[in-house]
């Protein structure tokens, strides 16, 4: 089943997409300076992907941006649901109190 597209992804997808039209450039121009197919580039920009950190890197250095302002307010806030994870301040706090 597919899983619909986490709020990290859109968040990401929508940053990149907003860099490379201020640049005026278009899917298929940013594609191929980042040597990836431009099916996949969309696919990032629309948030149905979830890019590699090379392949993050890749795209910012292209768009001539630091990876830091492509993820810029990203927070476990914007994981997908299933992803419940804990903080390592929160596991210690709960491993203390349970002792």
């Amino acid at each position: 089943m597919k899983q619909p597209p986490s709020p990290a992804a859109i968040h990401f997808g929508a940053k990149v997409r907003n860099a490379r039209i201020a640049l005026g450039l278009s899917q298929e121009s940013i594609a191929e300076l980042a040597q990836m197919h431009v099916t996949n580039y969309g696919k990032i920009e629309s948030g149905i992907a979830n890019p590699s950190l090379v392949t993050m890197l890749r795209i910012a250095s292209v768009l001539g941006t630091d990876i830091a302002l492509l993820t810029e307010g990203l927070s476990r806030d914007d994981l997908p649901a299933e992803f419940d994870v804990l903080s390592a301040d929160e596991f210690l706090r709960e491993r203390d109190r349970r002792r």
